[in-house]
Order: structure tokens, then C-alpha cells, then sequence
């Protein structure tokens, strides 16, 4: 078993090397996102959340955006769920001739499946997601921005370890009038979360996120931190 952790450390510290070198014809920028959050846990079958969340981008100097989110899961049956979720953003356009804070609404819809193979937990996620400026009309030129995202996951539990290992790969494909839609991005993430018992969880990870199909592609580091406290109905 040590053996097959060590070939997946392997294989996903060469994915993440490879694409860093790769990373040469777009710009790359560092950025940090840091979420507070609760989570409320109604019965076996339906759940809710509250978070924010930070954002900084041009190697963490500006402020690139934040947001509050509001979100629920309703559990089918065993490892699997729908939900949804309802956010409101505020972008710092800090380029061009008018700049200033731009403000969003963002839903979304999850289906959602998790199930454990000896240690290993998988998951996968399909999501759609609409989101739309505020205060600006289709005739001034505002188009909604639509993505269909598929993510899949893996987390390996280890025994008598409590900094279990995660992955996941995600994949955005847009579908919003006057852009170049299709598939337009993915993120690639590794992390861990810490379990504070009766004082929620902590976790800290590291993605990647690049552009598709794009002469010269972006490319975005970013580091995260995350505080989500969790509690039952008793």
C-alpha cells in the first residue's frame, strides 16, 4: 500500500511539473483565495451552507474579488446529491479606462456521487452555472455567462493520519453569446484538510487554472486557505 501512495505522489507531482514548465506563451499570475464559512447539517438528508470568500490576484497584491454564498444538498441516497447554490460578487476591474467594482449574481446546480474503494475516496460533480452583472441590461452589452463544469476528485486515507492527501481535475465548458465557447478552462488541484473536532475544519491547497483553446493562455497559481465550522441539529 506504501507503494501505490508513493506512485500517486509521483504521478501527481509530475502532472504539476509539467504543466508549470508549460507554462510560457500567456501570462501567469499568483493568486490567493481564502474562504470563512458554516455549514449546517438539518438530518441525514439535507444540509446547508454559508460562506465567504476573498480573492487576490497579481501575485497577491490587489484585491480580485469577494463574495458571500449561500448553499444547500439534498442526499438522494447513499453517495449521491443535488444541490444548489446562490452567490453575489463583487470583481475589481482595475484595468481599462473605467474602473472600479463590478457586481454579479452567480446560481448554480450540482449533481453530485462519492462512493470509497478500500482507502480511496472518489467523487465526481457536474455543474451548471449561470452568472450576470448587476445592474446591466442585455442592450448594454450584457450577455450571461453559462458553464457546464465536470470535476472529479480523489482523497487517500491514510491510517493514523490526519492531513489525508486530495486531488482533483475540473473542466469548464462555456456557453455565453460574443465569446468563443466550448471548452475554455480547467483547474487542477492538490490539498488537505485538518479536522478540529468540535471547532470545525481547516484546509490549505495549491491549483492550477488554464485556459483552453486560446493562441496565448493564461495561466493562474493559486494558494488557498479555508476555515468551515460544522454543526448538527440536535
Amino acid at each position: 500500500m506504501k507503494n501505490t501512495i508513493k506512485k500517486i505522489l509521483l504521478v501527481i507531482l509530475v502532472l504539476f511539473t509539467t504543466i508549470n514548465y508549460a507554462q510560457t506563451e500567456g501570462d501567469t499570475d499568483w493568486a490567493s483565495w481564502n474562504t470563512v464559512g458554516v455549514d449546517y447539517k438539518l438530518n441525514n438528508k439535507l444540509s446547508f451552507g454559508f460562506a465567504g470568500q476573498l480573492r487576490f490576484k497579481e501575485n497577491i497584491s490587489v484585491v480580485d474579488e469577494y463574495f458571500t454564498e449561500l448553499s444547500g444538498a439534498y442526499k438522494l441516497f447513499k453517495g449521491f446529491k443535488i444541490g444548489a447554490g446562490l452567490r453575489y460578487i463583487s470583481e475589481n476591474d482595475n484595468t481599462g479606462n473605467v474602473q472600479g467594482y463590478d457586481n454579479y449574481f452567480r446560481f448554480n446546480i450540482d449533481a453530485s456521487y462519492k462512493h470509497q474503494i478500500k482507502n480511496f475516496k472518489l467523487g465526481y460533480r457536474l455543474r451548471y452555472q449561470n452568472k450576470n452583472e448587476i445592474g446591466v441590461s442585455y442592450a448594454e452589452g450584457d450577455f450571461v455567462n453559462q458553464n457546464l463544469r465536470f470535476k472529479t476528485s480523489i482523497e487517500y486515507d491514510i491510517n493514523n493520519w490526519k492531513l489525508d492527501p486530495k486531488f482533483s481535475a475540473e473542466i469548464f465548458n462555456r456557453f455565453q453569446e460574443g465569446k468563443d465557447n466550448g471548452f475554455n478552462k480547467y483547474r487542477l488541484t492538490l490539498g488537505t484538510d485538518y479536522n478540529l473536532k468540535d471547532f470545525g475544519k481547516i484546509g490549505a491547497f495549491y491549483r492550477i487554472e488554464k485556459e483552453l483553446n486560446v493562441d496565448l493562455p493564461d495561466t493562474k497559481n493559486i494558494v488557498g486557505l479555508k476555515y468551515i465550522y460544522r454543526f448538527k441539529n440536535k
